[in-house]
């Protein structure tokens, strides 16, 4: 049983998601994890349903609570926490150890090999930092204020894989003023999907080169809000928009 989204995500790649009995309710990719029976959230879990299933293990991140580990090992349950990445490169290292726990360890190793590749394929590609578009992430916007990632993040991470410079990587915190943001003037912007026809119409933001010129491209919230498996379609989206592929 798994209840975090990202070691359901790598069950599924290391092929041990028949072992799944039960999922949390945030554990929506692949489309496959509608079939599986769910336990709740990942600070409401379902203790009666969790039970029923009977699994042998429950894998949790660390975002489940003390309280919530001590009310299932009490029911006799082991737990095991695999604590999730902050780094893409990382995101290797999760696959081993997940393919060690689920007995997939021949898979999960050849899928850690591969996705070491593709990060160091696409670090080759990256053009020089001089030529690099600079790339402005859209967290948050409007009347409670804009946000954006800053340096040391997953998100920075993400665009400079593409081959592009953050906005935001200077930054340590992840709010900024509306004057820094017309001083950096983005190349391109990544607004979320469904944020992007508010944004594109809403003053001052009009205003920005990236909004007049049409560089402004809605993403998949999946794909970048948190390390996951779905982190490496972004980085070749972006690529994409900033024509480093």
């Amino acid at each position: 049983m798994s209840i975090s989204p990202a070691i359901t995500e790598v069950m599924f790649l290391v092929g041990a998601q028949d072992k799944l009995v039960g999922i949390s309710d945030f554990c929506k990719f692949p489309p496959e994890t509608e079939k599986i029976t769910k336990v709740g959230g990942m600070h409401n879990i379902n203790f009666e349903v969790l039970l029923s299933l009977h699994p042998d293990v429950v894998l949790i991140g660390s975002m489940v609570s003390q309280k919530d580990v001590d009310a299932i090992e009490q029911m006799g349950i082991p737990v095991v926490c695999i604590v999730e990445e902050s780094s893409l490169e990382g995101m290797s290292e999760m696959m081993e150890v997940i393919g060690r726990i689920t007995q997939c360890e021949e898979k999960g190793n050849a899928e850690a090999a591969q996705w070491r590749e593709k990060i160091a394929e696409r670090k080759t590609h990256a053009p020089a930092p001089e030529n690099r578009k600079c790339v402005y992430y859209v967290v948050g916007f409007g009347d409670g204020g804009d946000f954006t990632a800053p340096k040391n993040t997953h998100i920075q991470e993400i665009i400079e894989l593409a081959g592009a410079r953050n906005a935001g990587d200077s930054l340590t915190g992840w709010n900024i003023s509306r004057e820094y943001l017309f001083k950096v003037d983005p190349d391109i912007i990544l607004v979320r999907r469904e944020d992007s026809a508010a944004f594109v119409s809403r003053h001052p933001y009009t205003q920005l080169n990236a909004v007049k010129g049409g560089s402004v491209y809605g993403i998949e919230s999946g794909w970048i809000d948190v390390v996951s498996l779905r982190n490496m379609n972004a980085v070749d989206y972006i690529a994409e928009i900033c024509g480093n592929r």
